[in-house]
């Protein structure tokens, strides 16, 4: 095992899926970890396990966090912390979010393996966002990547064609894939005129797509509510604003002609 990677149990999983979202470069929006947050509430997930942050992070750049308890100073650093939680009586599900690491991405795609070996896991889903030309008032696009293509038939999702610059969750799907482990990401694209977050809309897709999956049962009414009064906020903005009125004009205009 990793020597990063510490356990704090050790459960007899049956069917889990591992779930993974980083904040940064991967998280336009804040769209991927708010859905994963909002799936480990779900499940009422509880502490599993983390890889330590020493080898992988620049402090100047992530800096680890200051909280009083009670009274006390405490230091929270930026581990990648797996939680899980059971989403019905013959299934749970392991939920890692955290930051995108600064450094040694081999190594710490070596202590994601480790946990994947070590608890048995053959299923790996990993969230992403980013910023697109895209209209506001649509519905949130979700494409996606997959070890198998047939893994996203059925999902309404379009294959990602993206070549480029890629993140943490580019480089470790890719190393999942290679590992022989069934591997999906799922991508919200969100329009970058926006720049207000987090983005409950591209998270609400998100899970939509996730459930739909995974064949997950959650409910999502409270988190509807929130994308609804998002979209009404987002719409007054631009609607007050005649630059961005006429180049949401101009998007519509070039998506007509497509």
């Amino acid at each position: 095992m990793s020597d990063s990677l510490r356990l704090f149990v050790r459960p007899q999983l049956s069917d889990a899926a591992l779930l993974l979202a980083f904040e940064g470069w991967n998280d336009a929006g804040q769209a991927a970890t708010s859905a994963l947050r909002f799936v480990e509430e779900a499940i009422r997930a509880v502490p599993l396990a983390e890889i330590d942050c020493e080898a992988f992070f620049d402090f100047t750049v992530t800096r680890p966090l200051v909280r009083l308890e009670e009274g006390d100073r405490c230091i929270e650093w930026p581990h990648l912390r797996f939680n899980f939680g059971a989403v019905d009586a013959t299934r749970e599900i392991v939920v890692g979010c955290g930051a995108e690491p600064h450094l040694n991405w081999r190594a710490f795609e070596e202590a994601c393996l480790a946990l994947v070996s070590e608890l048995g896991l053959r299923r790996v889903v990993m969230l992403g966002a980013y910023l697109a030309e895209v209209v506001y008032s649509r519905p949130v696009a979700v494409t996606g990547v997959a070890s198998h293509p047939g893994l996203l038939e059925g999902l309404g999702v379009t294959p990602s064609g993206y070549e480029g610059p890629t993140g943490i969750v580019g480089t470790l799907g890719e190393r999942f894939r290679r590992e022989g482990v069934e591997v999906v990401s799922l991508w919200a694209g969100l329009p970058h005129y926006i720049t207000a977050s987090p983005n409950p809309r591209g998270a609400l897709s998100l899970v939509q797509k996730l459930m739909q999956l995974l064949d997950l049962k959650l409910d999502t009414e409270g988190l509807q509510r929130e994308a609804a009064r998002f979209e009404e906020k987002i719409s007054e903005l631009v609607s007050g604003d005649p630059e961005l009125i006429e180049y949401v004009r101009q998007l519509k205009k070039r998506e007509f002609a497509q």
